[in-house]
C-alpha cells in the first residue's frame, strides 16, 4: 500500500485475518519522506493489535529507528550499520562521524568515549582515520563492529526509557545530543 492510508488500512485487516504470529510493515524508506514512513508506520501499529509484535521492514537510521519505535514499532532489520561502517561512517552517542573527513587525521581520542566496543577501546579516530583512507579491511569491520554496538546500546536504552516510562525525555534528549530537533 505504500503510503496511501486506505491500501494500507486494507491490507492491515487483511492480514489481521490470517492471525499470524506477528506483522511484517514493507514497502517503506524507498524514496518517500521520512515523515510519511513514518506516519504510515504509526498508522499500521494504530491497526495492528498490541499483543503481536510489529516490524519495521529496511528502516534504520538510528533517527528513524527512534521516530518508528515512538509510533508503536517494535522490531527492525537494516543494512546501515555495516554498510556505512563499509563506508566510514560511525554513530556515535554525538552524532554521525565520517572517518574520511581530515579533522580526524590527528584525532587521538576514542570514536566514541562511551563506547565499550574493540574498535573505541583499542584505537584512536586518528588510526581509524588512516584505516579508512587506506581501505584497509580492519578500519571497516571495525565501524561495523562499532556501529552494531552502538545500534543494540540504542536500542538497549531505548527499552529501559519505556520500561522507565520517560520514553519522551529520552527521545528528546538524545535528539538533542545529536543536534537535530525531535
Amino acid at each position: 500500500g505504500g503510503i496511501y492510508p486506505d491500501l494500507r488500512k486494507l491490507s492491515v485487516n487483511q492480514l489481521a485475518e490470517l492471525n499470524p504470529s506477528g506483522f511484517g510493515i514493507g514497502g517503506l524508506s524507498v524514496g518517500e519522506p521520512a515523515s510519511a514512513m513514518v506516519d504510515t508506520a504509526a498508522m499500521c501499529c494504530e491497526l495492528l493489535p498490541d499483543a503481536k509484535p510489529r516490524h519495521l521492514m529496511g528502516v534504520g537510521t538510528p533517527v528513524d529507528l527512534i521516530h518508528a519505535i515512538d509510533a508503536g514499532v517494535d522490531l527492525f532489520d537494516c543494512v546501515i550499520p555495516t554498510r556505512n561502517g563499509r563506508n566510514g561512517q560511525a554513530f556515535t552517542a554525538t552524532g554521525v562521524k565520517n572517518m574520511r573527513n581530515a579533522m580526524y587525521r590527528n584525532d587521538l581520542n576514542p570514536l566514541d568515549e562511551d563506547c565499550t566496543c574493540a574498535a573505541c577501546q583499542l584505537f584512536s579516530r586518528s588510526y581509524l582515520h588512516h584505516l579508512t583512507m587506506t581501505s584497509e579491511l580492519l578500519g571497516l569491520r571495525m565501524l561495523s563492529l562499532h556501529n552494531i554496538t552502538y545500534y543494540l546500546k540504542l536500542m538497549s536504552d531505548a527499552r529501559q526509557s519505556i520500561k522507565d516510562g520517560n520514553f519522551t525525555q529520552w527521545k528528546k534528549d538524545t535528539f538533542n545530543l545529536w543536534r537535530i530537533e525531535a
